[in-house]
């Protein structure tokens, strides 16, 4: 049982759904990001998705958009974004780390390469945004025989089809897209998403629903929480903003364990 694994038992133990929080790696500084890391383990999140920076992101909003430039412009590349999650785990931190971004850097890398300096670094799964199940068949047997696990993406678009292979091929979780288009750019709708997810639910039984973009306030992840078919919240939009905005302030680290922690709270039933 790998990090995410024991985590999402551990919740459902506890009567817990997850929080999983997004930054993006390099941004607001590049020699911050093992704090920032270390920061949100220690508020309480669940689950750390670590965004590699890329200069032709997908379904990023412009606020993430924006993060990525900056990080690219301080210098940040994914060795940078490995030796950060190393850094974090020699301090001690075993909150679940997953790398999301675009499948470029790690083809550039060499995906064999890059799955095992993932796991060397203490990096538990990748999301890589546009590389669809169809095409991810190479990339799955690799992860697999280095222990990563590999998180897909579903949406309100995608096929029963689509989530029938999802429900094959994904380890870990599945990354629930709360409405179609970007992220940040509008609020996630909970009253919408009981139909997508059960049809998702129905055909991967097994694994964790985690539900993300438009989810910013703790009122919104309780809501998305408590719909029965799915397995927590993923914020992230929200919480690159207030990194950026804090960038200058001594109580930069402060302020996002107080917003992670007002967000962990209420995952708890």
């Amino acid at each position: 049982m790998n990090r995410i694994d024991a985590r999402f038992a551990a919740l459902k133990e506890n009567n817990e759904k997850a929080l999983v929080a997004f930054v993006t790696a390099g941004d607001p500084l590049p020699y911050h990001t093992a704090d920032v890391i270390c920061a949100l383990s220690e508020a309480g999140a669940d689950i750390i998705e670590l965004g590699v920076p890329f200069s032709d992101p997908l379904a990023d909003g412009p606020t993430i958009q924006a993060s990525s430039f900056r990080a690219l412009q301080a210098g940040m590349t994914p060795p940078k974004v490995l030796e950060a999650v190393k850094e974090a785990r020699a301090r001690g931190i075993e909150t679940p780390i997953i790398l999301m971004g675009a499948w470029n850097p790690a083809l550039q890398f060499g995906p064999k390469k890059f799955a095992h300096a993932c796991v060397d670094s203490g990096v538990d799964g990748t999301i890589m945004t546009d590389l669809s199940p169809e095409e991810a068949g190479e990339w799955k047997k690799i992860s697999d025989s280095a222990g990563l696990a590999t998180v897909f993406l579903l949406a309100p678009t995608s096929t029963l089809a689509r989530m029938a292979l999802v429900g094959r091929m994904a380890t870990g979780f599945v990354y629930c897209v709360s409405m179609t288009g970007i992220t940040g750019t509008a609020d996630a709708d909970a009253a919408s998403l009981p139909q997508l997810l059960n049809q998702i639910k129905e055909r991967i039984p097994q694994t964790p629903v985690c539900v993300g973009f438009g989810i910013r306030t703790p009122e919104q992840v309780r809501a998305i929480c408590a719909l029965e078919s799915t397995d927590g919240a993923v914020v992230g939009s929200s919480l690159v903003t207030l990194l950026h905005e804090h960038k200058d302030s001594p109580h930069l680290l402060e302020s996002a364990k107080n917003y992670v922690a007002a967000l962990k709270s209420a995952t708890r039933r």
